[in-house]
């Protein structure tokens, strides 16, 4: 079950990435707002490549301390990212207004707590193994 809401969660941020896209997500960020909006766009596209690429790479890794962090950190983050999303709902830039995207940020916020909550609960009842699936 754990893998399946990581996976779930995962799925989404990158969907809601699609999603960021159609919105100039770029045009919120401190440092690519600041910079022509070809450029900007196009490095916004540019920096998941690397991005997604470490996320793949450390999340699916064959040693386990490194997949396991490196989960709870993604999980964390899309609680977090939801948080900032809500903060930023009222900035004169924001467009996540569509059911959508609303259901993409907050979706994966969901997911993320849940995948830590399953990794809480199986840590619990197994304080000695692994909280977590391969």
């Amino acid at each position: 079950m754990q893998n399946l809401l990581f996976y779930l969660g995962f799925a989404t941020l990158m969907a809601h990435e699609l999603d960021a896209m159609t919105q100039a997500e770029w045009r919120l960020l401190f440092i690519l707002s600041r910079l022509p909006d070809t450029t900007a766009s196009a490095a916004f596209v540019l920096l998941h490549i690397p991005l997604v690429a470490g996320l793949l790479w450390l999340t699916t890794s064959e040693a386990p301390w490194v997949r396991q962090g490196s989960r709870l950190t993604v999980a964390t983050f899309l609680v977090i990212h939801a948080g900032l999303h809500k903060r930023l709902d009222h900035h004169p830039l924001y467009t996540f207004d569509s059911d959508l995207s609303l259901g993409l940020i907050y979706g994966g916020g969901v997911l993320g707590l849940l995948y830590l909550g399953a990794v809480f609960v199986a840590s619990r009842q197994n304080p000695a193994g692994a909280a977590q699936e391969k």
